[in-house]
């Protein structure tokens, strides 16, 4: 029964970390927190439901487009506002994403409605047993997709001429830009590959629990907050642990004790964790002063 649990813990703790990782990620390059973050896993989650509907596709040509879809709503977020705000306002940033929330919010509410819908099955899911363990097709597909996700962003962070940009801008932009880094370039590329993970993320969690709503980014979005400064503030590794700490605990908690406490066991671990370690999990003394 345990070792069930904590695959489900697994499962969803995988899906949180890739909508954490963005967030990471934006807040590493620009120290910005993209409170509308929450509302592109949302719209990723529609794109896919849509598409799901009208092509009958399987579900990885369905990630892929939404994917795509909002990578590009990134970008545009990036160029036309937070490329647009004078960076010497500190709280002028995060208002400006709270108010692009509240609009993508309204805007998906009055396109589908607020009701909750359910996501279309999108291939037959097939039952595994191992002895006393369950394992579908769907929680599989779910598993593999997020880690390969994973995996091949912590790649091309560490091996690549643009990831290397990447961490460059996050350790320091004016060195990173005195050495040749072309700023405006490796933020709008980290807002296109944030979104494009939270957008497969809203994917793969309207897949695992057959139901989407227009507000399901709010608490996403706190959420990912909470996985941010579990982990330690612009910290990949960090973010990718802190996810799926935080998923094993609210499965373990709505198991073992009430859905009704489930929000207060998460975010009560992330409080424990901070008392101890207070930059996170992976945090250095660098971020703490940040």
């Amino acid at each position: 029964m345990l070792l069930q649990q904590l695959i489900n813990g697994i499962m969803l703790g995988s899906t949180y970390s890739l909508v954490a990782i963005g967030y990471t990620l934006i807040f590493g390059v620009l120290n910005v927190l993209h409170f509308a973050h929450g509302e592109v896993y949302m719209i990723g989650a529609f794109v896919g439901l849509e598409f799901a509907l009208l092509t009958k596709m399987n579900i990885l040509v369905t990630i892929i487009v939404a994917m795509c879809a909002t990578g590009l709503l990134g970008v545009m977020i990036e160029r036309g506002v937070i490329r647009l705000i004078k960076r010497e306002y500190p709280l002028a940033p995060l208002s400006a994403t709270i108010g692009l929330s509240v609009i993508f919010q309204e805007g998906i509410t009055k396109i589908f409605g607020a009701d909750t819908i359910g996501f279309p099955d999108t291939f037959q899911a097939q039952s595994f047993q191992f002895g006393d363990v369950s394992v579908d097709s769907t929680q599989v597909t779910i598993l593999l997709v997020s880690f390969f996700l994973m995996a091949t962003l912590t790649l091309f962070v560490k091996k690549t001429k643009s990831g290397k940009a990447i961490r460059a801008v996050a350790e320091n932009p004016v060195t990173a830009q005195l050495l040749g880094v072309n700023i405006d370039r490796v933020t709008m590329l980290t807002f296109a590959i944030s979104s494009a993970l939270a957008g497969a993320a809203g994917v793969l969690v309207g897949l695992a629990y057959n139901a989407i709503s227009p507000f399901m980014g709010i608490r996403m979005a706190l959420l990912s907050f909470a996985i941010m400064l579990l982990g330690g503030l612009g910290n990949i590794t960090g973010a990718m642990f802190g996810g799926l700490i935080l998923g094993i605990v609210e499965v373990l908690s709505t198991v073992y004790f009430s859905s009704t406490y489930r929000d207060a066991f998460t975010f009560g671990t992330m409080i424990v964790i901070l008392i101890f370690r207070p930059a996170g999990l992976f945090g250095t003394k660098l971020q703490k002063g940040r």
